[in-house]
């Protein structure tokens, strides 16, 4: 149980890691954990919506797919460039000791691979929570996401992912916050 404590530390530190990449949008910030939430949101919505996808194996991948992020950090696209990050060490070290450790370091290489259906969604609920943020923040102002939704929406490789996008990017972000509201 020790190991299993040590592993609780870890992933409860992922709350104080921030994701990078909201640095040059100018707006906007969240941390990985948060980010961990939302994908996970995301792919349980997902997977009610795709009869016969693993739900649990999906979820479970979304939850653990950035957890190697506790020990190498989150670099956007320009830090890869320049810093090597051996995420494959970090799963390894943090995994080695569980009794569930192959099943987990499992999960974050299916996700890296994208070669299942699973993986895919995963992969999309990923981009989708990013959509959500870059969306949010152009509704409320700001001009930097207008370069960068199209980009994000790109990568989208299921057809639930790209039906979700499209609806994100036809929605206000507060039309939830707004229905049925009245004075």
């Amino acid at each position: 149980m020790k190991n299993i404590a040590a592993l609780l530390f870890e992933a409860n530190i992922l709350k104080n890691i921030p994701r990078t990449g909201f640095h040059f949008l100018g707006a906007g910030k969240e941390s990985v954990a948060e980010h961990s939430f939302s994908t996970t949101f995301i792919a349980y919505v997902m997977s009610m919506l795709a009869p016969g996808i693993d739900s649990f194996r999906l979820i479970s991948m979304c939850l653990v797919h950035d957890f190697p992020e506790a020990r190498i950090g989150d670099q956007n696209y320009v830090q890869k460039k320049y810093v090597t990050a051996d995420e494959d060490k970090a799963v390894a070290d943090a995994t080695r000791n569980l009794p569930f450790g192959q099943s987990m370091a499992g999960l974050i290489t299916e996700f890296n691979e994208q070669e299942t259906d699973e993986s895919m969604m995963a992969y999309d609920a990923d981009q989708l929570s990013f959509i959500l943020n870059l969306k949010s923040i152009a509704d409320i102002g700001h001009k930097s996401p207008d370069q960068w939704l199209p980009v994000v929406r790109q990568r989208l490789k299921t057809d639930i992912g790209k039906q979700l996008a499209k609806e994100i990017m036809s929605t206000p972000w507060d039309a939830w916050w707004m229905d049925g509201y009245e004075e």
